[in-house]
């Protein structure tokens, strides 16, 4: 048998949204699947291609596009965000109706821990009830909502992956701390959470597999820390000045709401789930450690 007739042979995974997150996905799992990404740039189909995947032109926002997908693979990995508009997931309800005709698929969809609202440092397990605070975590909601009951009404396995703040070496606050943007203080921060954007791929490829249909999981590592703290321990790993902290009121008088609506919920993800029922281990499993990893390997290979 051939190696390109093998690859006919594998199971078929569809992947939505297959940005960062999704190329760092595609080595888990091309040599395995059948792989299809879809994208809606044309102008990205020969990196998809080079990373072990078939690319798919086509546009959530676009509903006569995706005839395409209806029972193209059993498996679905859904990453793509809502529109920054509406209280709905327009996209998630469009890609919902282009998949009705197959019956049976288990999906595993990329949400947001900021379904949950300002739990008030509270630790948090997946059983809490959501209460988004902001319109961002509304449509979120409604994603996940319209995704367990297709589910179910279908017989589809749909998980729920709940993701904190992602990070890699090209996503690490450096430049914030260079433009000196202000924190809150230790009285008024709150807690965040954090997870790799490599362990969080590896979670996704593990959920595929294990996760219990229509069971929510936390993609979050080990860490407990406020977020000032977290922007204190980049700029000491990376020789950068400590940003100035202000008051709730004074930085709310200069930072925009955006801001000032991450920096008004405070909690802490329980990560027990993803260890106990999918087998995580995190190749991060604290946020510190791995920022001063990164900041070493910078360091190294800066000109000097």
């Amino acid at each position: 048998m051939t190696l390109a007739h093998s690859s006919f042979q594998r199971p078929r995974l569809l992947i939505i949204g297959c940005g960062d997150v999704g190329m760092r996905l595609l080595p888990l799992v091309r040599d395995r699947f059948r792989v299809f990404a879809v994208t809606s740039s044309p102008d990205r189909c020969a990196e998809l291609r080079a990373a072990g995947a078939i690319p798919i032109v086509a546009d959530l926002d676009a509903p006569h596009t995706l005839a395409r997908l209806s029972r193209l693979a059993p498996l679905v990995v859904h990453m793509a965000p809502p529109k920054g508009e509406g209280a709905l997931d327009t996209r998630t309800r469009h890609l919902v109706h282009a998949l009705a005709a197959q019956p049976g698929l288990r999906m595993v969809y990329l949400s947001t821990s900021g379904v949950y609202g300002d739990c008030q440092g509270a630790l948090v397990e997946e059983t809490r009830t959501v209460a988004p605070h902001n319109p961002r975590a509304r449509r979120r909601v409604d994603a996940e909502r319209t995704l367990r009951g297709w589910g179910k009404r279908g017989g589809r396995r749909v998980a729920v992956i709940r993701v904190p703040g992602i990070y890699a070496a090209d996503r690490l606050p450096l430049k914030r701390l260079a433009e000196r943007a202000p924190a809150l203080n230790e009285q008024d921060d709150v807690f965040t959470n954090h997870i790799h954007a490599d362990d969080l791929a590896r979670i996704v490829a593990l959920a595929l597999f294990r996760a219990r249909p229509g069971r929510v999981y936390h993609a979050v590592d080990d860490t407990r820390m406020k977020m000032a703290e977290y922007f204190d321990v980049v700029a000491d790993a990376f020789g950068m000045a400590r940003v100035p902290r202000l008051a709730r009121a004074e930085l709310a008088a200069q930072a925009s709401p955006v801001t000032m609506s991450f920096m008004s919920e405070s909690r802490r993800l329980d990560n027990r789930r993803i260890k106990a029922e999918l087998g995580a281990r995190l190749l991060h499993p604290d946020v510190t450690t791995a920022v001063y990893a990164m900041a070493a390997g910078a360091l190294v290979a800066a000109p000097q």
